[in-house]
Formats: structure tokens, sequence, C-alpha cells
């Protein structure tokens, strides 16, 4: 948000900020309609103006997060090392600062809303796929920068779902527990089990 928007433009943005910060650590259910306009300081005429109901506000916070995902987490991570498979620990670890910072109530957004919308509302399931289908392709795109290091018959698709498993799995374990120790557990199964396939590929190569 800039300061040459118009005033749509910037109410809009205030009332999809709010509903970001609620549902992330209120979740989607507990989080109402009077608490976004109130989080947001704006009227719920406002809200209505933009979106017809609370699902349609949930299928733009989805929107967003497609939208920054690549600037505000990916790269940040990426940027940390030049080789890709760290890349992909970068990325893991982004998750487990986030539910230290957030003491285990936050993690993963978009695992936090599937699992409260996962029975209902088929639009934002919809983009929740969408959400996850890019994460696996990100994944997957750093894998396969590394596909030389790995066993010829290796599936990197299989693998680029694996880390998501383990990303979002361990956040659901960290948030149940209050600790970040089931996360950081997965996570060293996780570079044990990618490093062996590297050393099997090293050992027959």
């Amino acid at each position: 948000m800039t300061a040459t928007q118009p005033a749509p433009a910037i109410t809009q943005n205030r009332i999809l900020d709010a509903a970001m910060e609620l549902f992330y650590f209120q979740g989607y259910e507990a989080t109402s309609i009077g608490d976004i306009v109130r989080r947001a300081n704006v009227r719920s005429g406002s809200l209505y103006y933009f979106y017809e109901n609370k699902e349609a506000l949930l299928v733009a916070v989805l929107g967003r997060y497609m939208e920054t995902i690549r600037a505000e987490v990916l790269e940040p991570a990426f940027r940390l090392s030049p080789d890709p498979l760290e890349r992909v620990f970068s990325l893991l670890d982004h998750y487990r600062q986030a539910l230290i910072f957030t003491r285990c109530t936050g993690g993963c957004p978009l695992g936090n809303l599937a699992a409260e919308v996962s029975r209902g509302y088929p639009q934002a399931r919809a983009v929740l796929e969408e959400n996850f289908a890019a994460w696996r392709r990100w994944v997957r795109a750093s894998l396969e920068d590394a596909r030389g290091r790995f066993p010829a018959e290796t599936d990197l698709d299989q693998l680029a779902v694996l880390v998501m498993s383990v990303m979002e799995g361990g956040v659901m374990q960290a948030r149940v527990q209050g600790s970040a120790a089931p996360f950081e557990a997965s996570v060293r199964g996780l570079r044990d089990y990618i490093g062996r396939l590297a050393g099997a590929e090293g050992k027959h190569g």
C-alpha cells in the first residue's frame, strides 16, 4: 500500500491486512466480520462493498498470499544459500522461525486455513489447492536443480510432496504440543533422508 493509492484501494487493503492477521492468529472460524472491521477501523458497509461475504474475503486473502509469497518468503529464504537443497531447508527454517516468533500459535498460514476449510468453502478450497500446487512447483524446481545428486529413478514430484508434508505436518504437531521440537525433528528426518538419497547416487553414480 502506498500514499498514491485512491481511497477505496487503501480501505480494501486495510480490510485485507486485518483479515490476514486475524485469520493467522485467531483462525478463520473464530474471526468474525466484526473483528475484522474493528481491526481495520472501517464500517461493515465498507467491507461488504468489496466482499459479498466472509468466504469471499477468505478467497481474497488466499489470493494475496499467492501474490506476495515469492517476494516475502521464497526469495529471502533462497538468498541464504546458492545450494538448491539448502534453499529448501532455508524455506523450512523460515517456518521454524515463525513458530518460535508466535510461540507455536502461527506457522504456515495456508496450512492453518486448510485445516479449517477442508470440508466446506469450495471456492476457498480451490484457491488453497492453487497455493499448495505453487509451493510444490517451487520446491520441485530446487530439487530439479539438484537432480544430478539423486539416483536417476528418484521421483522429484513425490519428493516435493514429501517436503510439503514434513512442513505442514511438523507445523501442526508443533502447534498442538506448543513446542517447535516436533517440527525440528521432522526437518532433521527429511534432511537425513535426502542426504541418504544423495549419498546413494554418490556410491552408484
